[in-house]
């Protein structure tokens, strides 16, 4: 790929300005030598200003979302883009979020610019665990694992039954979910049909993916063997 192209899909700016960022020198190859506009070349062979390129097309990002960012490009507060490089937002194809989760949910969020492994995720046949970490208002009755786990109950203002859940008892007011589907505010409106209310929501882990120590605000790429591994088993 000519080098423009490269640097303006990765973000870092217009052609206009990758091509003077390219004739100024600060583009060159990890053995010292100087690229030309016209030059064909590989991504990880290059430095910009001796640093590595960002990672290329294809990229899977693991961040830890805090409580108070939505997931949006247009939401006038605090999205999750603003705990990126700010060049990641002008990447293309566009670095999209693999599903959402609310404002008021914190926890694993993916990242990635490649579709088809976005369809892969959020495919309803691929039945990816999500695992929720669940704080509630009130007190846990005591029947709702078994009318989770049923595969019976519908949604207020839904036809079809929600597909079974695994709920574990972590105390009174806390419960650890596990969801192989995702509708809109899912784990809010389950418990909100027991009569209880969540106080705080926090996702855990997707597939075998965990935070792995990311404090809130982190993020890190995660290696597409890795993402094969952890998201979809080995084979």
């Amino acid at each position: 790929m000519k080098p423009v192209k490269l640097l303006a899909n990765l973000g870092y700016g217009s052609r206009k300005d990758v091509t003077r960022l390219i004739r100024n020198g600060w583009l060159t190859r990890r053995d010292g030598s100087t690229v030309g506009v016209d030059d064909e070349v590989a991504h990880g062979d290059l430095l910009l200003d001796d640093e590595p390129l960002d990672p290329p097309q294809g990229t899977l990002i693991l961040l830890h979302k805090p409580v108070g960012y939505t997931c949006s490009t247009k939401d006038p507060g605090r999205v999750v883009y603003d705990l990126l490089p700010e060049r990641f937002r002008y990447r293309n194809p566009v670095l999209s979020t693999v599903g959402r989760l609310d404002r008021d949910t914190s926890g694993l969020l993916l990242l990635t610019d490649d579709g088809q492994l976005l369809h892969r995720i959020i495919s309803p046949k691929a039945e990816l665990p999500k695992v929720y970490e669940v704080e509630l208002a009130e007190d846990l009755k005591g029947d709702e694992a078994a009318l989770f786990a049923a595969g019976t109950l519908v949604l207020e203002n839904e036809n079809t039954p929600l597909a079974p859940a695994v709920m574990e008892t972590v105390d009174a007011r806390h419960a650890r979910l596990t969801l192989i589907e995702g509708r809109y505010h899912q784990v809010r409106r389950m418990f909100a049909a027991t009569g209880n209310r969540v106080l705080s929501l926090h996702r855990s882990r997707t597939g075998m993916l965990t935070l792995d120590g990311l404090a809130p605000g982190e993020w890190r790429i995660v290696p597409n063997e890795e993402a094969e591994e952890k998201l979809f088993g080995p084979g």
